[in-house]
């Protein structure tokens, strides 16, 4: 069986999450960019999974919260990732790809592969109930401030954080049929565009820690 494949979006965030895991883990762990944003992260991902047949994928990275019972600096596995950009319209107006009777992919006949709409579930192993989160909403842009939030809210009520790789990589994955586990820490609240008040460094290492739980690591 092939090691795990381990996906970082940028060089800022693999400088902190890469030392921490390797130590963490006690062998080498294959640790490769998939690239920033929607678009090169889906092409990415679909060259590194055809490269190296993983048995498995995590995507580990920093996310903004929605919700305040995620924890600035702290890391957790999400269950779904979802989609926000595909589809109909801009602001307000917006209507998701699937609300308008297109899936981003059909189910294939045989059955070999599941369609893919605008939500799609993750692997999420077993990890502590405290680590434990439910929908990433993926988006083409970040939020900007409160009403971009309330926005995508309306169409994603149950989104708790937001990010712009975890749906690309969850259907890269999804198509070549290999597990994937989406750990993010949280850096931010999503829409504070002051980097000044983000913890990046203390959520890359919490997201490294949670991951090295996911491959059987120290905590």
């Amino acid at each position: 069986m092939q090691q795990p494949l381990v996906l970082v979006p940028t060089e800022l965030e693999r400088g902190f999450i890469a030392p921490v895991l390797t130590a963490a883990c006690g062998v080498a762990i294959r640790i490769e960019l998939v690239g920033f944003g929607p678009v090169v992260a889906a092409a990415r991902t679909a060259g590194l999974l055809a490269e190296s047949r993983p048995e498995r994928a995590l995507l580990v990275g920093i996310a903004g919260r929605y919700a305040d019972h995620l924890e600035i600096g702290r890391a957790y596995v999400f269950e779904r990732v979802a989609c926000h950009g595909v589809g109909a319209g801009s602001g307000a107006a917006f209507v998701p790809a699937e609300t308008l009777g297109w899936r981003q992919w059909p189910a294939a006949a045989d059955g070999a592969t599941a369609a893919i709409g605008d939500e799609v579930p993750c692997a999420s192993r077993l990890v502590p109930a405290m680590a434990r989160a439910g929908l990433l909403l993926s988006a083409c842009s970040a939020a900007a401030g409160a009403d971009d939030v309330r926005s995508r809210l309306r169409l994603h009520p149950e989104a708790v954080a937001e990010d712009m790789e975890g749906f690309a990589v969850a259907a890269a994955c999804r198509l070549a049929g290999v597990p994937l586990d989406v750990v993010r820490g949280i850096s931010n609240t999503a829409g504070d565009r002051d980097t000044a008040r983000w913890q990046v460094e203390a959520a890359c290492r919490a997201a490294a820690d949670l991951a090295a739980v996911l491959l059987g690591g120290r905590p």
